[in-house]
C-alpha cells in the first residue's frame, strides 16, 4: 500500500515538472490546485470510513465503557476514590492493535470490554483503592 501511495506521489511530481517545463507554470499551476482538491476529497472518504467502521468489541447499557484496544483502569461507578497509577493491561498475544473480529456484546450497565485487555475495571459505588 504504501510503495503504491509512494509510486503515485512519484509519477504526480514528475508529470507537474514535465507540465511546468513543457507547458507553462500557470497550467502546471492549474494541474496541481486539481490534483489537491481530489487528494483532499479522497482523504476525506478514507478518513469518514475508518472513524465509522466498528471497534470489534461491543457493550450495552448506561455507563459502560468499551475500547477497540487495551484500558488500563475503567472507573463506571458513582463515588470512587482512586490513588496512584492505573494498572497496566498486559500486551494481547495476538500483538498490538485493535481487534480484527466482532466480539460478542456485553449486556448490562457498567459493562466493560476490551479487544486486548483490561488492567483494572472498578463498577461498583463507593470505593477507595490506595
Amino acid at each position: 500500500m504504501c510503495i503504491a501511495v509512494a509510486a503515485v506521489s512519484a509519477a504526480a511530481v514528475v508529470g507537474l515538472i514535465l507540465v511546468g517545463v513543457l507547458v507553462d507554470l500557470d497550467t502546471a499551476d492549474r494541474v496541481a490546485s486539481i490534483i489537491g482538491a481530489m487528494i483532499s476529497a479522497i482523504s476525506l472518504v478514507g478518513f469518514v470510513y475508518t472513524l465509522s467502521r466498528p471497534t470489534g468489541v461491543a457493550v450495552a447499557g448506561a455507563r459502560s465503557v468499551q475500547a477497540g484496544d487495551s484500558i488500563g483502569r475503567a472507573v463506571t461507578g458513582d463515588n470512587n476514590r482512586q490513588r496512584g497509577i492505573a494498572a497496566q493491561p498486559q500486551p494481547s498475544a495476538a500483538g498490538p492493535g485493535p481487534s480484527t473480529t466482532m466480539a460478542p456484546g456485553v449486556p448490562g450497565e457498567r459493562a466493560v470490554a476490551a479487544g486486548g485487555s483490561i488492567g483494572e475495571a472498578i463498577t461498583g459505588d463507593g470505593n477507595q483503592q490506595t
